[in-house]
């Protein structure tokens, strides 16, 4: 995992094609056994395959029951209305939530798994609440958000009706609430109001631009055009090293004037991309001073699920 700090000059071109990563046991990635080749537009890093090896043993795919570590139940807040229960491993403590892009969050329960699973189907079917929502949606959402004040008391009165509710797991230990806020971990007041998309990878697509935030795998860059002083400078570089396979990358902390529906965005254009898009690749440094990978208006063909054709939640409990 790898940090990405504000003002950061990116200047990367993805190279030769998108393979998969293959299997992590035991602490470590297992080399996909059939050179799995993926397509550049999916959040998804892993082949069939490898995917249903992973799932067949699994928190997320309910194949992994016996699990014996403590869980969290959280809500995780993304913007007004857009509040999640979901649940975590005791011992990654806030990891997930980050991961997740969550702009705020509070813990609900702690205890063992299948109670953590109960609470959470108690809350689906109650209360209604999701388990996951739509990259789409909570990007707009960052566009809009109310004051630190206004999520708290969202999230206090789901967590004052779920703690209220009938059948609740015995061996569920409650939390008392306390909002946790990460705006200035993610720094949203750098993200503006208007934030383009960038499209997926393909070989020699190049992305040129400086961070400007980091929100669970989406990059908030300002795209640099000829003649701003992009390429492949001192400071820019592919995000792990000229030449490294891209793993997963982590991040903590309409379109504008002069962009381009298509490849190769004006500058000082602001673009969202999803550093999950970069797994598999051979990155290296940018030979242009431009990105000419797609730039779209925001939300057009966003309409992917949380985990989506990815690798599910694995390796997130």
């Amino acid at each position: 995992m790898s940090l990405l700090p504000a003002g950061k000059l990116l200047a990367f071109a993805a190279r030769g094609e998108r393979l998969c990563l293959g299997v992590r046991r035991a602490g470590r990635w297992i080399v996909c056994p059939y050179g799995a080749v993926l397509d550049g537009v999916s959040a998804r890093d892993q082949c069939a395959r490898c995917a249903q090896l992973d799932r067949s043993r699994s928190v997320a795919a309910d194949t992994m029951a016996d699990d014996p570590r403590p869980y969290g139940v959280y809500l995780a807040y993304f913007g007004p209305g857009l509040l999640k229960v979901g649940i975590t491993a005791a011992e990654r403590g806030p990891a997930r939530l980050v991961e997740q892009g969550a702009v705020a969050y509070a813990w609900l329960g702690r205890g063992p798994l299948m109670a953590a699973r109960r609470a959470e189907a108690l809350l689906g079917s109650a209360l209604a609440v999701p388990d996951r929502f739509t990259k789409a949606a909570k990007r707009a959402a960052r566009g809009a958000l109310p004051p630190v004040p206004e999520r708290a008391a969202e999230l206090a009165q789901l967590h004052r009706a779920a703690r209220e509710l009938a059948g609740w797991p015995e061996t569920l230990e409650p939390v008392e609430f306390a909002c946790a806020d990460h705006s200035e971990l993610f720094g949203l007041d750098r993200i503006p109001g208007e934030v383009a998309e960038l499209g997926g990878m393909t070989a020699g697509a190049e992305i040129v631009g400086e961070v400007l935030t980091g929100v669970g795998a989406d990059v908030y860059l300002r795209l640099v055009g000829e003649g701003d002083g992009g390429g492949s400078g001192d400071e820019g570089g592919a995000p792990h090293g000229s030449g490294e396979r891209a793993g997963a990358v982590g991040f903590g902390g309409g379109v504008g004037a002069g962009a381009s529906a298509g490849a190769g965005a004006g500058a000082g254009v602001v673009a969202v991309m999803d550093a999950r898009l970069l797994s598999g690749w051979v990155l290296g440094a940018a030979a242009g001073r431009m990105t000419t990978v797609p730039v779209r208006a925001a939300g057009r063909g966003a309409g992917e699920r949380e985990g989506e054709g990815a690798r599910g939640q694995e390796g997130l409990f």
